[in-house]
């Protein structure tokens, strides 16, 4: 899984709401939407009047394919005609039923106020909304079995308007089976951006399918403003703490590249990352003694991989004793902020609202610059 916003409209009272889904706490503002796209580069859509073109260009790393569809309502698809080779696929919006294969999809659905069009999904127990956790028990969410073999039987029964894939390769039997039942697939490629704020964008693209533009700018620029400003408080911190991520997998300690949206939330909080300087598409792979050398007085720890306490850590690897954030106890992790059936919060909501990753990092790194605010998804380990 990936395994890795909001309301408004009539001066926003219902954007303020509280409920029990995904947290909706952005302040209310009015829907002043377009079709611009400022950070994510993996999409863009068209506005050609009666319809709008939906392009996915990087769904997957490397891909070396264009997706195209339409977007028409199915009162102007009765009376338009398409060269259909000239696209990937006609679909009538707004959408009523979906499947969608990232908890990275959820939020966005929710926080547009369309979650009751989630027919199904691979892996119901790694969701952890609390709303529509409340769907899947009330069997309204069909458990779809795994991402990499869908269960294409019951898919077939559900029989959805259209099935939001993620791909790896663009590779998949499964998804070819679902094609040629006449279900339209789309891949989503938030997973693929280069920055925290282009992966937030692509709520922009389910925004689309549900007729919801405005709504879903809006929600947007909401975040950029909250981001932005959360960006700003940090610049003014005195000092940088020292900050080390990641752990050992087997005998080789992974941790992000410089160039990485993990790198980029610890830049934007004001912190200095010891492997701020590297660049690449994925992470670093080094062993324990240079990590150590340049970490071991790292005032920090963050996401020190699958490890939920610091007796995990010692259990799997003494030398981590060693670090002078084990000794300080200052290592923190989203791991532990689940949803009831252990789904983490963060591989489900961290990419649709940015702000509060940086918030959150902000808080661990000058706690005096945010007094008030608690921590979202991480939390300190015990």
């Amino acid at each position: 899984m990936k395994n890795g916003v909001i309301l408004f409209f009539m001066l926003a009272i219902l954007a303020c709401k509280e409920d029990k889904g995904i947290n909706n706490s952005l302040p209310p503002i009015y829907e002043t939407g377009n079709n611009n796209i400022a950070y994510a580069e993996g999409f863009r859509i068209e506005d050609n009047g009666n319809f709008s073109v939906l392009e996915i260009k990087n769904p997957w790393p490397k891909a070396d394919e264009t997706f195209k569809y339409v977007l028409i309502s199915a009162e102007e698809a009765a009376k338009t005609t398409f060269m259909r080779d000239a696209y990937n696929g006609i679909i009538i919006t707004p959408i009523e039923s979906i499947v969608v294969t990232s908890t990275t999809h959820v939020p966005s659905l929710e926080l547009l106020g369309v979650e009751e069009t989630l027919k199904g999904f691979p892996g119901t127990d790694y969701i952890s909304s609390e709303k529509t956790r409340a769907r899947i028990d009330r069997g309204l969410v069909r458990e779809l079995g795994k991402n990499e073999g869908l269960n294409t039987e019951v898919l077939l029964e559900i029989n959805p308007n259209l099935v939001v894939a993620f791909g790896v390769d663009g590779k998949s039997k499964t998804l070819e089976t679902i094609k040629k039942a006449n279900i339209p697939v789309i891949y989503n490629g938030d997973w693929t951006e280069k920055s925290p704020l282009a992966k937030a964008e692509w709520i922009k693209f389910f925004g689309a399918l549900y007729n919801k533009e405005k709504k879903a700018d809006s929600i947007f620029n909401r975040i950029v403003n909250n981001y932005s400003e959360a960006k700003q408080i940090a610049s003014k911190a005195a000092t940088k703490p020292t900050v080390l991520s990641g752990a050992m997998h087997k005998d080789v300690w992974y941790l992000p590249n410089g160039s990485s949206t993990e790198a980029q939330f610890l830049e934007d909080a004001n912190t200095n990352y010891l492997w701020h300087d590297t660049t690449g598409s994925g992470s670093l792979a080094l062993n324990f003694e240079v990590v150590y050398e340049k970490a071991k007085s790292a005032n920090l720890w963050l996401s020190p991989s699958y490890y939920t306490s610091l007796e995990d850590l010692k259990t799997a690897n003494a030398h981590y004793t060693e670090f002078n954030a084990y000794k300080n106890k200052t290592i923190y992790s989203f791991t532990n902020t689940t949803g009831k059936t252990g789904g983490v919060l963060y591989y489900e909501l961290g990419i649709a609202r940015p702000d509060l990753v940086l918030k959150d990092i902000i808080k661990i790194s000058h706690p005096e610059l945010l007094p008030e605010y608690q921590p979202f998804f991480f939390k300190a380990l015990d």
